[in-house]
């Protein structure tokens, strides 16, 4: 299993930020939501897995490596 260096780590905290807007591109699992689904973002734990709260209720994390979103929208960078 690979595991993220600890500055890749601090860079997707600074591109996924806690209240992110993301929508998912792309996730490697059976029980993904579909391509598309939009979520907020609630943090990113310390293997650099992007924890979402899907807006269909999912709350699998996007795994670094495996699996891709995007941020659609930042409130917390707005000012």
């Amino acid at each position: 299993m690979f595991f993220p260096s600890r500055e890749t780590v601090e860079r997707l905290r600074r591109k996924f930020p806690e209240g992110a807007r993301v929508e998912l591109v792309r996730m490697d699992d059976v029980q993904a939501p579909p391509p598309g689904t939009l979520g907020t973002v609630l943090g990113v734990d310390d293997i650099g897995s992007i924890q979402v709260r899907w807006d269909n209720g999912s709350g699998l994390n996007v795994a670094y490596g495996a699996d891709v979103c995007r941020v659609v929208e930042n409130s917390k960078q707005k000012l």
